[in-house]
């Protein structure tokens, strides 16, 4: 009788044993249910080919299409900037955003990320399915020490990119007042805006404190536009609107067009996103 039990315990254990490991095997260990590959692929950063352009230790081509002129070359894009495939330029939205560039295929490449700014874009470059024209300087960053000018001898390289928001420490927003401006009509290039992009710029007589903003136009690239109401007199006060991640945000750049500005000049305002 003894014998008997311990057969039926026996068989009850070893039952629930089996059970409970295909359970476990089944269920608690699926690599779906504990979201495996997300945790693997949890990285923003996205493959892209890139070229480079211009010379090899300069910034592409002076000004480019989105209007900062000469500025690409100073500080503080000191040459790192891109022209973006007329997909990523989307019109000149893009103008002033920033990524990261990195590249890891070559031996060469350093894999550390450099941030760029897209200052043009490359008409051709989709159907070359590249995504980035880099400057000469910016392409050669991405090698190890020493290794620039070979680097740029691969002439086109698979690169790792991701969108970051710009940060210009110490810098503020400057106006690059258009060659075209007069007394009926105002534009201007916005330049060094941290954070995501622009998604709005307007104008106002700094005069006129309680006066209505008169909402711009993008006219090309990071050049925006106004027709001036009779009689609408300088100094200008000027409010940006944040694209991006920090959608919303405004800041107010005040008086920063003086009286008696010049077309073509640059006005440096005190503020920043």
């Amino acid at each position: 009788m003894m014998a008997l039990i311990l057969y039926f315990s026996r068989f009850i254990y070893f039952t629930l044993l089996t059970t409970l490991l295909s359970n476990l095997c089944c269920y608690s260990f699926n690599p779906k249910l504990l979201n495996v590959t997300k945790l693997e692929s949890g990285s923003d950063w996205s493959p892209a080919r890139a070229s480079w352009y211009g010379n090899p230790s300069g910034a592409g081509s002076d000004g480019g299409a989105c209007g900062y002129g000469n500025a690409v070359e100073a500080a503080p894009f000191s040459s790192l900037i891109t022209a973006a495939a007329s997909s990523l330029y989307n019109s000149g939205k893009a103008c002033g955003t920033c990524f990261q560039v990195k590249c890891t295929s070559s031996k060469v490449c350093s894999g550390n990320p450099v941030r760029v700014v897209i200052t043009d874009e490359c008409p051709g470059c989709d159907s070359q399915s590249l995504l980035f024209d880099l400057s000469g300087t910016s392409f050669g960053t991405m090698a190890t020490s020493g290794e620039a000018d070979q680097l740029r001898n691969v002439g086109i390289e698979q690169i790792q990119y991701r969108r970051v928001e710009c940060n210009f420490p110490g810098v503020s927003v400057a106006f690059r007042v258009d060659a075209g401006s007069n007394a009926n009509y105002f534009a201007t290039a916005v330049e060094y805006e941290d954070g995501d992009g622009v998604a709005g710029v307007e104008l106002k007589q700094a005069a006129d404190t309680g006066g209505a903003w008169l909402p711009m136009q993008q006219s090309w690239g990071a050049v925006w536009k106004v027709d001036l109401p009779s009689n609408y007199k300088p100094p200008f006060s000027i409010r940006l609107t944040a694209g991006g991640n920090n959608s919303g945000k405004t800041v107010v750049a005040d008086k920063v067009i003086p009286a008696n500005y010049n077309p073509g000049q640059t006005y440096r305002s005190l503020v920043n996103f």
